[in-house]
């Protein structure tokens, strides 16, 4: 008999056995087109593998879709696992957004602000650690204020702190809002006062415009000071949002404080504590008038202490500016004025007069200001300036704080 070996398929022959061969041939043939029956592993449509995902997994902070994201908050894309390649980030106009990278390659985060009511759109690739890409994207749009609010740093009404580098021992610091801000403990949680030494301090609010910082007693000479506000992106009441950060610096100068006395017809000039001039003077005459629309005008100069605000060489006087227009008016005036030392923003000042020169140390004769003769008032104008005191004394109206720069003129009690 023929022995018959694995894979030998015999001949066999007669009607008898012919099904049994049909099963013999199947079981023998081999086609490699055959898939109906396969096994070992899935296969696409096409018949390949699916391609094996990356190790690395990417995130991106804010998550795709957030609303009302802080403008203040950093956006961040993270990986584990992996390394990133690319980080593309826009706003709807297309513009990019500057972030950094750190030295691992595994956390990048923006460096520039974010605006307010904006859709940012933030695409990241990354490398696994098993040398396979991963890709994500995700869009935001940041908060959008019900209004904004712009802050200034003040020295005086009209000049703002940081136009100049040196101020007198009197100076406050003033912040001003040109919107009203109904959430006050937001905006002090948000202001930083630094003095180098260390000064004793705190802020007043006026009204829901304007807050004042200043020491309890004046300024000591040298003190440095920095203030800073951090508004932009915070909410400062009923959806009113800073439109800006601010911040300045200054450095006190010498303690100039001139005191000027109502009674005695003179003022005296301290620096550094030492009394170095004795000035004669003529203030405010008292009494008052009638002016246009039936306004009252007096003519004292306020009492209390007056922070300098500025100066210039020739200021045009009007007494129409206060209300008297009639030239026939004893009280009437229209003139240039010389060496004028503005001391409080209903217009008094410290100034020339090269007129009536016998009132000074005798009398006063003025509408208000401190009247100075030309020989002191050359040295007192470049002596005095921004931050320096002038502190009126004995006359029957006090200074109101808001005119000008009145804050000394609060106690501390109540500041």
């Amino acid at each position: 008999m023929r022995r018959i070996w694995a894979g030998d398929c015999p001949r066999l022959l007669g009607p008898v056995v012919a099904g049994f061969a049909l099963m013999l041939i199947a079981a023998c043939s081999s086609s490699a087109s055959a898939s109906w029956n396969t096994s070992g592993g899935s296969r696409s449509p096409t018949g390949g593998r699916e391609p094996a995902k990356s190790l690395a997994s990417l995130s991106i902070t804010p998550a795709a879709g957030a609303v009302e994201v802080s403008a203040l908050a950093p956006v961040t894309v993270t990986v584990a696992k992996g390394k990133i390649d690319t980080v593309n980030m826009v706003n709807s106009a297309g513009k990019s957004i500057a972030g950094t990278l750190d030295a691992d390659h595994t956390n990048w985060k923006t460096t520039a602000q974010l605006g307010y009511g904006k859709t940012y759109t933030v695409s990241a690739t990354a490398t696994g650690d098993d040398g396979k890409p991963v890709t994500l994207s995700s869009s935001f749009t940041t908060v959008r204020p019900n209004n904004l609010t712009m802050p200034y740093l003040r020295s005086a009404p009209g000049h703002l702190l940081n136009e100049s580098s040196t101020y007198g021992v009197g100076q406050p610091i003033e912040l001003w809002f040109d919107e009203s801000v109904t959430d006050r403990a937001a905006v002090e949680k948000n202001l930083m006062v630094v003095t180098d030494p260390p000064v004793e301090g705190k802020w007043h609010w006026f009204d829901s415009h304007e807050v004042h910082w200043r020491p309890k007693v004046y300024w000591p000479s040298g003190t440095k000071v920095t203030v800073k506000t951090s508004f932009y992106g915070r909410d400062l009441g009923k959806g009113l949002y800073g439109e800006s950060d601010v911040a300045a610096s200054f450095t006190v100068g010498q303690s100039k404080i001139a005191i000027a006395d109502h009674n005695t017809h003179h003022m005296q000039v301290f620096i550094d504590g030492a009394m170095v001039r004795d000035i004669p003077i003529s203030m405010g005459k008292d009494g008052s008038t009638v002016g246009a629309g039936g306004r009252t005008v007096d003519f004292s100069t306020r009492s209390g202490p007056h922070v300098v605000m500025d100066k210039e060489p020739v200021t045009h006087m009007q007494s129409a500016s206060f209300g008297i227009k009639d030239k026939t008016d004893p009280n009437y005036y229209d003139l240039d004025i010389k060496w004028t030392v503005h001391i409080s923003g209903a217009g008094e000042y410290v100034h020339l007069r090269d007129w009536e020169p016998a009132a000074l140390g005798q009398t006063n004769t003025s509408h208000g200001c401190i009247n100075v003769g030309p020989e002191h008032i050359g040295w007192f104008y470049q002596t005095f300036g921004p931050g320096d005191v002038v502190d009126v004394k004995g006359s029957p109206i006090e200074l109101d704080p808001r005119d000008g720069v009145g804050d000394w003129t609060i106690p501390w009690a109540q500041w």
